[in-house]
């Protein structure tokens, strides 16, 4: 089947093993630069919190800015090379981040993925220089959800949106559609750092950091269960994973920094890791639930994914505080709150079924070619 991209009379189709292991060289670099990127938050915000003194050149922020250098070359190198392609009237792999898209009136031709992760990139470094100037008045950061690490945040979610968009595109490949899960779970990871920028407004009966992180959450494990059959159980164990290795890795990490650049770590401070207590506990347990409703059939089948979201997020808002007890200890807030965030919880669930299943099917479009689910 042969795809005609938007670009310049780009022609585009299924790849032969030789074309398609080159489409995997870049989307290998995407992941691993999503994966600095997780490692460089994590470790910053655990900084933070653990001992609390900032500046703009620090050694997390390295990591942090490293990943989005390595995305935006990354795509930037595809694009070029698609173009070139694209003039001289050669054929491209359509791999290779999905159908060319016609970019400054068809002056470039982008793989629609590549084109995503350019923009987070440029976006990413357009609010890195917000930050620069923000630490250059404020110094250190007291919180971490200041306006430019906002946006920050939201550029690097549309860097990895790209990456699964990229690795989606080979998914009658093995490794695009086993790479597409573990982004999708590396996703989930960082959409909990996200929900913080609405942690501000849970001063009420409805705990809107926990609905936020639900709603995220159930958009990527019932994208990852469109994906293939077990997809949202895959999802959930990549994230747990990574949940279990930045555990560990976040308090050690900040404390070994603090004695190499001979920093005091904060008083009374108890190690718990900051950013992989943000992300609910109850993950597995909530995509085996998913992919069980999303395997039956019928009539009512295109209620499914909203049916799904909606018990998987009243599942998250529900074991929401006794997650807190268990990591920070205290005690369960009033009824009150916990019925209302649990209903909100499911309503913005049944919302995020809807939506991803709906970016699913935008995932299978983005391939050479197209079928029934796996």
């Amino acid at each position: 089947m042969d795809l005609t991209a938007s670009g310049r009379g780009i022609t585009t189709s299924v790849a032969s093993p030789a074309t398609s292991l080159r489409a995997w060289l870049p989307a290998s670099i995407l992941l691993a630069a999503t994966m600095t990127w997780a490692v460089g938050a994590t470790w910053d915000i655990q900084w933070h919190s653990d001992v609390g003194p900032d500046t703009f050149f620090t050694l997390p922020h390295l990591f942090i800015y490293a990943s989005a250098a390595m995305s935006g070359f990354t795509s930037l190198a595809v694009i070029l090379a698609t173009t070139a392609a694209g003039r001289a009237g050669r054929t491209m792999d359509a791999t290779l981040g999905g159908p060319g898209i016609g970019v400054f009136g068809r002056t470039f031709t982008a793989p629609l993925g590549y084109l995503v992760t350019s923009l987070g990139a440029a976006s990413f470094l357009l609010y890195g220089l917000w930050d620069l100037w923000w630490h250059s008045l404020y110094g250190f950061d007291a919180i971490i959800d200041s306006p430019p690490h906002i946006g920050l945040f939201l550029s690097s979610t549309v860097t990895s949106v790209g990456t699964v968009i990229v690795f989606a595109a080979a998914r009658e490949q093995r490794w695009g559609q086993l790479g597409a899960l573990v982004c999708l779970g590396n996703l989930l990871i960082s959409s909990t750092i996200t929900a913080l920028a609405v942690q501000r407004l849970s001063g009420g009966t409805i705990r809107w950091t926990v609905v936020v992180t639900a709603f995220m959450a159930l958009i990527l494990l019932i994208t990852g269960g469109s994906l293939r059959k077990g997809g949202a159980t895959i999802t959930a164990l990549v994230a747990a994973a990574m949940q279990g290795v930045f555990w560990w890795f976040a308090p050690w990490a900040a404390r070994a920094y603090a004695d190499f650049v001979e920093l005091p770590m904060r008083e009374h401070i108890r190690g718990i890791p900051a950013t992989p207590a943000l992300i609910p506990l109850c993950l597995i347990p909530v995509g085996i639930v998913v992919d069980l409703v999303l395997r039956r059939s019928g009539h009512t089948v295109r209620l499914l994914p909203a049916l799904a979201g909606a018990i998987g997020g009243a599942i998250v808002a529900l074991c929401a505080p006794w997650q807190n007890i268990l990591i920070y200890g205290g005690s369960l807030p009033v009824t009150a709150t916990i019925i209302g965030t649990t209903v909100f919880g499911a309503i913005f669930g049944g919302l995020a079924g809807f939506l991803g299943w709906r970016f699913g099917d935008m995932l299978h479009l983005a391939a050479p070619t197209t079928g029934a689910r796996a």
